[in-house]
């Protein structure tokens, strides 16, 4: 066994115990993603930090029907709701608060650069075939970011679409792309908040009902102009870079979806 799947055990059983002061544990690397996130107390309603933020990133797509998480770093109600819905998903206790089992599916699902296991960076950068993440209106570290909280939100809407792959035609787009490929001059993909996907076992519809559910409040398909050959989803309300479009938008005639 690794050494620092030893010190993850140590942390687990650590976080495990009532009442024991974690704080002398030596938190390690997660065994099935060593260069990312460990987490090394439980969270619940009413604490703060960067491991909250850290959370808040892997839950954002259990938010429930026309709600969000904020990556604010809190612990309130809409992040012990989200935790709760996660565990419910994977089969654990669900309780809302964040401890062994929770981080321990966690590491099990984020890959060494934390992007969930089912999608990349890659092909989140993929609206002209790849660019760097720069270009766009903002850094391009924090596009990067935006990118990384919009796949899983897409993990949890893989998840409810019973595990079935879903594919990424279109991620990030700088603005010489976004011009390129007709986009809106406002357009989500230009921050790293929006994707456009498909499915070989799930129909448009089925992905469109299901995103409501899952932190997404720009959703456009079926019957809206130039979407019956894809599933577009976005986070347009968490874009504080662009005030005109942080509302909820949701557009998909063909399947009973309107705002």
């Amino acid at each position: 066994m690794r050494v620092n799947t030893l010190k993850r055990a140590a942390v687990a059983f650590a976080l495990a115990l009532p009442g024991v002061a974690i704080a002398t544990v030596v938190a390690a690397p997660a065994a099935h993603a060593d260069a990312c996130y460990t987490w090394n107390r439980n969270l619940y309603q009413g604490r703060s930090g960067d491991d909250v933020r850290q959370l808040q990133i892997r839950v954002a797509g259990w938010a429930g029907n026309r709600n969000i998480v904020e990556n604010d770093g809190r612990y309130g109600p809409k992040t012990a709701a989200a935790v709760k819905r996660f565990q419910q998903a994977y089969g654990l206790r669900a309780d809302g608060i964040a401890g062994p089992q929770t981080y321990a599916k966690l590491y099990q699902l984020q890959d060494n650069d934390c992007t969930p296991a089912h999608f990349s960076f890659s092909e989140m950068d993929n609206g002209c075939g790849g660019n760097g993440w720069t270009g766009g209106p903002l850094s391009a570290n924090q596009t990067k970011q935006n990118a990384l909280r919009t796949m899983w939100k897409l993990e949890a809407l893989r998840k409810s679409l019973g595990d079935k792959p879903l594919y990424v035609s279109s991620g990030f787009r700088n603005r010489a792309c976004n011009d390129r490929v007709g986009g809106a001059s406002d357009s989500q993909h230009l921050y790293g908040h929006a994707a456009d996907v498909t499915s070989r076992t799930s129909s448009l519809c089925q992905i469109a009902r299901n995103a409501r559910n899952h932190g997404f409040s720009g959703i456009y398909g079926p019957g809206y102009p130039d979407h019956d050959d894809h599933i577009h989803v976005d986070s347009r309300r968490e874009n504080n870079s662009d005030r005109s479009s942080n509302t909820t938008s949701w557009s998909a005639p063909d399947c009973g979806i309107n705002n």
